[in-house]
């Protein structure tokens, strides 16, 4: 088998849904699986996947065993030459898949591939390509800094070495994963990737980015960036610290000014309101029901160029290809103030984010 995707899930059933729709159509071929991993979810997540994706592996925790002993657990029954962990969260395009895979197969000491990442809106997240996060760089990023907390040398489309990936989409041979000891089961959730993309570099193998697929990360589904959060990501940066940095005086104090600094710091929001004028619906049919459900001025087209701007754009996933939908918001991204909901028609539900750091919507009918 060539490839294992593991996704991870806990308490996202809809998002879930979604990637799964997508997954699926980029897997089609590919000799490949499909492994669920569920943490112990209170919504109906594991009853879904049974329904819908009974090809799906699904493997039902009794407790949330946090991200990397939950992907830890889904790579343990995983039967591909490669593994791609993946948020599920994420959007993929039917064509993701096979164009890193045959990135992978043509570089020889190769690591850990990493692709493009876009929020619900179409804007580039820059973490989907990051130097080491040193004390140094981190405190830097902390003051505004982050020059040397992304690979600013690699432009959003362009392939390069990087040193850090991010957790949401990581290709990989699972013969490294193991040889590795795969993700580090002492941090329960964030930090995680940075450990892994560290501990493949530090045996001998190349990470890279490959800017030449896109998919969505609708970030922060699974839990609320709040103080909470802040304080969880930098008390897992001083696990990573602690095991890979060697301990001095001025490490300790640099380290120290971080994490106090980090943890009492209030997440960034993003500014503006948007302004709404009207509703667009891409898709080939008019849908009532639909249409009953938004309480603004609905317009049906089957053309994207009728798309204006400050327009929420509802994206019918039975007429558009999920290539075409994350292409059509990435071009026609936050420069227009539009706002994307995809609408997964067979299901009954719509699901978006306005914003890189704030949770999402999912509206069911």
């Amino acid at each position: 088998m060539k490839l294992s995707v593991v996704i991870l899930n806990y308490n996202v059933r809809y998002f879930l849904e979604l990637c799964l729709r997508s997954v699926e159509q980029a897997v089609k071929t590919i000799e490949a699986e499909i492994i669920v991993v569920d943490n112990n979810s209170p919504d109906d997540s594991c009853a879904m996947v049974k329904q819908l994706f009974p090809n799906v592996k699904l493997i039902e925790n009794k407790e949330n065993h946090g991200f990397s002993k939950g992907n830890n657990i889904g790579v343990a029954q995983a039967k591909g030459e490669y593994l791609c962990i993946l948020n599920p969260d994420t959007v993929v395009a039917e064509d993701t898949f096979s164009k890193v895979l045959d990135f992978a197969k043509s570089h020889a000491n190769l690591g850990i591939v990493g692709c493009q990442l876009l929020d619900g809106r179409g804007k580039f997240l820059p973490e989907s390509k990051r130097h080491i996060p040193t004390p140094k760089v981190a405190l830097q990023k902390l003051i505004g800094n982050s020059k040397n907390y992304y690979t600013t040398s690699l432009k959003p489309y362009d392939i390069g070495k990087t040193e850090i990936l991010v957790g949401a989409f990581m290709l990989l041979k699972r013969d490294i994963y193991n040889e590795v000891n795969g993700l580090d089961e002492d941090y329960f959730m964030y930090g995680e990737d940075v450990d892994l993309s560290y501990k493949v570099l530090k045996a001998g193998y190349d990470n890279y980015y490959f800017g030449e697929t896109s998919i969505i990360h609708y970030k922060g589904e699974s839990t609320l960036r709040d103080k909470v959060y802040a304080q969880r990501f930098y008390g897992a940066m001083e696990i990573f610290y602690k095991k890979h940095f060697k301990k001095n005086v001025l490490i300790s104090a640099l380290v120290k000014i971080v994490l106090s600094l980090a943890s009492k710091r209030n997440p960034v929001n993003e500014s503006g309101v948007l302004i709404k004028k009207e509703t667009i619906v891409i898709s080939d049919s008019i849908d009532e029901e639909l249409k009953n459900r938004i309480n603004s001025p609905v317009t049906f087209t089957s053309n994207v160029k009728d798309v204006q701007t400050q327009a929420q754009v509802i994206l019918d996933t039975e007429f558009l290809s999920y290539k075409a939908i994350i292409a059509f918001i990435k071009t026609n991204n936050t420069s227009k103030q539009n706002t994307y909901r995809i609408w997964v028609k067979s299901s009954n539900f719509m699901l978006g984010s306005d914003s890189s750091v704030g949770r999402g919507e999912v509206v069911s009918f």
